[in-house]
């Protein structure tokens, strides 16, 4: 191929090389095109077509649940104190409350090891909350006055009263909520201290802080979280920056990182929550963090920022489980006055509820049975303890047949999401009856694994199961 070459260059075979890649590159957009729809689902196709469908509204009742809500702070200043009842439990759980804050000040072993009868005292609470269905806020101090001293005590008798108290948290830990870190300071906060460095600003400084948060997360089994007062003390002992927050990829492996929590005894009463904060990226670095750990504490003081609007969208952003019932009352009583306190009571913690469930129109014994649950979660946060998820047929003969999820975690069915549990499970041969497939949310730890007051209630009428803890799903003939 030739042509006449001009200052233009050759405009001839320009146009005609032109016009084939013109083609070509038509040719290639349609079979990208092509391809692109042959991978994309169609939008019309229904992929739960020729099952039932039910859908669900959730309820605004407020109700008792584990291991979320508001709490009732106990104190025990004394191996002679009086413990928790079950009539105290009882009580508490007719105000819907199934949390306890127990703070233990072992301030008359300042020179050595807890006594027997002080860890003794210890042992039954956490029986008495075991048996009644309730868990506690763990969290221990010397002083709560600022004049009476010492305000805490020599390092090396904090950690050996941590290996003291640690055989009642291996055996209890299945009601522990979580550990706050005391030990240290005034109503141990980490503030007033005579004896590990006060207002640290460096790792270095942080060290004798570090080593009791170390013990704590020792004493405690590993899958129970520790809560330090602010983000400062997370990111000085345990993070490498305000930037290094727990992902889906890093929470809940039982690291050291994973099971720090955190809590706010000051939350709403100052621009900084009383410096519970210092600069926007420690809040960002809450933010972040609680979404996979818990977050809980109490207000302290009214301020322009404890109003309804800041106050649920501050709960919402920073995944708040529990908070004091009885502190600070002037708070407590606006959030009444302004009329967000009974959202507050819903939805504090995790508030799971059905939306929709679709089946089989065809039920079979012997033969599989596909159900379809879509759970919405409305409340703060997602629960952030282990929690076991559980199908359970039972026929007309009353014959249980439980269908283990091993591959769902709650943990992970964040706040203001919704999951879908698609399954598919076998129906007994031998089943027969009026049958009622459930969902069980229960506490996996054996020792209240099969206590009804331990599982997850969803917010639907009509489908919870008190004496069982179920929550009713499908009901069908054989």
């Amino acid at each position: 191929m030739s042509c006449l070459l001009t200052r233009a260059g050759c405009p001839t075979l320009i146009t005609k090389q032109s016009h084939i890649m013109k083609n070509y590159t038509l040719l290639l957009a349609s079979v990208t095109l092509l391809l692109t729809m042959a991978c994309k689902p169609d939008p019309k196709v229904d992929v739960y077509e020729g099952l039932e469908h039910q859908t669900y509204v959730e309820s605004d009742e407020t109700f008792p649940n584990p291991e979320r809500g508001l709490y009732t702070p106990v104190s025990y200043k004394s191996a002679s104190a009086r413990p928790l009842s079950s009539s105290g439990i009882e009580t508490q759980r007719v105000a819907k409350k199934t949390l306890f804050y127990t703070s233990y000040y072992p301030k008359d072993y300042m020179e050595g090891d807890i006594s027997e009868e002080f860890l003794n005292l210890m042992r039954q609470n956490m029986q008495v909350l075991r048996e009644g269905g309730a868990k506690c806020i763990l969290r221990f101090a010397y002083s709560d006055s600022e004049s009476e001293r010492p305000w805490d005590p020599k390092p090396e008798i904090v950690q050996r009263h941590i290996q003291n108290i640690k055989p009642v948290l291996q055996e209890y830990g299945d009601v522990i909520l979580c550990f706050q870190a005391g030990f240290v300071g005034v109503w141990g906060e980490w503030y007033y201290t005579e004896n590990f460095v006060s207002n640290p600003k460096t790792p270095e400084q942080h060290a004798l802080r570090k080593q009791v948060t170390d013990a704590m997360l020792d004493a405690l089994p590993t899958d129970r979280q520790i809560a330090l007062r602010t983000p400062m003390f997370a990111r000085m002992m345990y993070a490498d920056s305000y930037t290094d927050t727990l992902t889906v990829e890093t929470a809940h492996n039982g690291t050291p990182r994973s099971r720090i929590s955190a809590f706010n005894d000051c939350f709403g009463a100052s621009a900084n929550d009383t410096g519970t904060f210092s600069s926007q990226e420690t809040r960002d670095f809450w933010k972040a963090d609680t979404r996979y750990v818990f977050m809980g504490g109490e207000t302290c003081g009214l301020s322009a920022f404890c109003n309804c609007p800041n106050t649920l969208k501050d709960m919402e952003d920073y995944h708040w489980t529990y908070l004091n019932s009885q502190y600070n009352l002037e708070v407590i009583s606006r959030w009444r006055q302004q009329g967000c306190m009974p959202e507050i009571e819903r939805r504090l913690g995790y508030r799971f509820s059905l939306t929709d469930v679709y089946h089989d129109r065809e039920v079979v014994a012997g033969q599989d049975f596909r159900v379809v649950l879509k759970l919405k979660n409305s409340g703060f946060s997602a629960p952030v303890n282990p929690r076991a998820v559980e199908l359970v047929l039972v026929d007309g003969n009353g014959k249980k047949t439980v269908y283990e999820q091993k591959d769902a975690d709650p943990r992970y069915w964040f706040a203001g999401e919704t999951v879908t549990l698609d399954r598919i499970i076998k129906i007994p041969a031998d089943a027969t009856g009026e049958c009622t497939l459930y969902l069980n949310l229960p506490d996996p730890k054996v020792t209240i694994h099969d206590n009804p007051r331990f599982s997850i209630r969803l917010a639907n009428d009509d489908v919870w199961e008190e004496e069982t803890g179920y929550n009713k799903v499908v009901t069908f003939s054989l």
